[in-house]
This record gives C-alpha cells, structure tokens and sequence, in this order.
C-alpha cells in the first residue's frame, strides 16, 4: 500500500530547504529550481505545494516562525517559574542573538526577509509585519508587568522601549553577522542597557 503523504511534512521540507538555501548563498539565489534540487524533490512539486515565488518565500517565512516560537518556549520551559520579568526580557532578546548555527541562519534569512519586504509589497504584508509586531507586543507586556511590579519607573514608555531594544538587538545581531562584534560582545551591550533600564 502506497504510503498516504503528508502534505504538512513535505511543505516543511521544501520551506526547509529555501532556508538552507539562504542561509548558505543568500536570499537572492532564491529560485523554485534551486529549492526543489536542495529538497530533492521535482520543480514541478515545488510548484504544486507553492504556486509563485511569493508564496514559496511566505511559506518559508511562517516556517521560521514556527521554529523561533518552538525555541523561545523551549527557554521559557528551562526558567524558572514564574519568570522574572528581567529574565524574560533577557532570554527574549538572547534568543534573538545569532549565537549559534541555527540562530546565525534565522537571523540571516529574517533580515534579508526586511530587506526584500522594503520593494516588495507582497512580502511587506502579512505575515511579515504582523511577526514582527508581535515580538513588538510580546516584550511591551513583559515590561508592563515589569512596570507593574515597581522594577521600571513608572513614567517609563514601555512601547517606546520595547521598540528600542527591538531596534538594538536587530542591530547587534547584524553586527554579529557580519563580524564586527562576538555573540558575547553583543550581549554584554545587552545586558548593559538592561542594567541602566531596571537598574541593577
């Protein structure tokens, strides 16, 4: 009896592949071609599971976003509970530091992803821009409760600061990229910034 297919599993593999291959050669050696030979499946499949380009991109954009949720619960689970609100605040932002392979490539492809969503409409849309205003919102609430719990005086904007330490980790993780800082450089500044902003 033929095996039933998985369309879900086989749709993981080819975003898994665009991924590989951005992350190895860079977002613009993107082709449907390319993908279906890193995936080892037919172009013509390719095609069958995303229609366009758009699509395939999109597809492979929702399929980082599932991997950095699952990572992100994961270091929530091995904290204690409840977390801290200093300690959520630091883990978010470590989880989106390229310390390691994984994270290297997630935080290559999600900037050229930025960077393409700048000329492209399409990708400029959802899902794109709805992802990142949630890690927008995510860390607003966390310095909220922070607020909440007297760690953050309370005539502190917490959607302003979210948005900044957003803007500094992006920041810092491309600098990690790209050489100019170590991970633990990086983080240091970090961590700097968390200790004039609780004030530890």
């Amino acid at each position: 009896m033929p095996r039933t297919v998985d369309h879900a599993e086989r749709r993981a593999q080819i975003a898994e592949a665009l991924v590989r291959v951005a992350g190895r050669d860079g977002l613009h050696a993107v082709t449907m071609r390319a993908v279906a030979a890193e995936s080892g499946v037919s172009l013509r499949l390719v095609q069958y599971y995303f229609e366009t380009k758009a699509q395939l991109l999109l597809g492979a954009l929702r399929h980082l976003e599932r991997q950095s949720h699952q990572r992100w619960a994961a270091r929530l689970a091995a904290l204690p509970a409840p977390v801290p609100p200093r300690a959520f605040v630091e883990a978010f932002l470590d989880e989106a530091m390229p310390s390691d392979e994984q994270s290297r490539v997630f935080h290559l492809v999600g900037t050229s992803y930025a960077v393409l969503a700048m000329t492209d409409p399409d990708l400029a849309e959802e899902p794109f821009i709805a992802g990142v205003n949630d890690l927008d919102r995510q860390l607003a609430d966390a310095l909220t409760r922070a607020q909440a719990d007297g760690l953050l005086p309370s005539a502190l904007n917490v959607s302003t600061e979210a948005a900044r330490l957003l803007a500094l980790s992006h920041g810092l993780g491309t600098s990690v990229l790209i050489g100019q800082r170590s991970t633990e450089t990086a983080r240091s500044v970090l961590r700097y910034h968390l200790d004039q902003l609780f004030g530890s």
